[in-house]
């Protein structure tokens, strides 16, 4: 089992901690060509990913089985490793956080990010999605970009439980929902879309209405909350 880290926004994080968001979609930074198309052992299409083992060229020019397996999806041509991990691996949540000391000083925040919470009883982690709606005039102090947390300050950890890759625009109303998305209160939108529009609104929020436009190859990662610290 690995660890990876994964960034979300405070939207999302409250999501996950609501128990709405058991799905992510990230965009496939190698897009796979028009032709991809990847089998199972019934000969259907299946972009479920799997571990599977590549072919490698050896130094006479014939081709080999490479000797790591990849977990990913793949067809006779193309390959793309999965690079949040495998099913049973696990994900630490960056978010917007800060570190405070249990007598705050609002003139001055010092700490030592290398020491972990549980040895330090003075120092403890905050996080932005808790203070939402709070100005920094009311609070006193900056938050930290998610980018920049540290494992020992986060406090949710998810587990891989499905893997697969797909079109942006090919998602469906359930998993629209799984998403975290919420649902549209437009009055044009039909009832049978309220998530997929909603997701569609998220996403042009955070990517653009671009990356949309583009409809490129997504990989969907399905998780489950294991572990909330706080």
């Amino acid at each position: 089992m690995k660890v990876h880290p994964i960034l979300f926004n405070g939207d999302m994080v409250r999501a996950i901690i609501d128990g709405r968001k058991t799905q992510t979609r990230r965009v496939m930074k190698v897009q796979p060509s028009a032709n991809f198309s990847p089998m199972n052992m019934a000969l259907e299409l299946d972009y479920t990913a799997r571990w599977y083992t590549p072919g490698v060229v050896d130094k006479n020019g014939y081709l080999q089985p490479a000797k790591k397996q990849i977990f990913g999806v793949a067809d006779e041509d193309e390959g793309y490793s999965c690079p949040l991990g495998a099913v049973g691996d696990r994900l630490w949540v960056r978010e917007a956080w800060q570190v405070i000391h249990s007598e705050y000083d609002e003139d001055e925040i010092t700490y030592a990010p290398e020491i972990p919470k549980q040895q330090d009883n003075y120092w403890h982690p905050i996080y932005e999605v808790d203070f939402k709606g709070e100005s920094r005039e009311e609070r006193g102090f900056p938050w930290r970009p998610s980018l920049h947390m540290p494992r020992w300050v986060s406090r949710l950890l998810l587990e891989i439980t499905a893997v697969r890759v797909e079109r942006l625009q090919d998602i469906s109303e359930e998993d629209a929902k799984a998403e975290g998305a919420a649902p549209s209160t437009r009055a044009i939108t039909p009832p049978e879309a309220i998530y997929r529009v909603g997701f569609l609104n998220l996403w042009w929020s955070i990517y653009g209405e671009e990356s949309w436009q583009a409809n490129p190859w997504c990989w969907v990662i399905e998780f489950k909350l294991v572990e909330k610290t706080q």
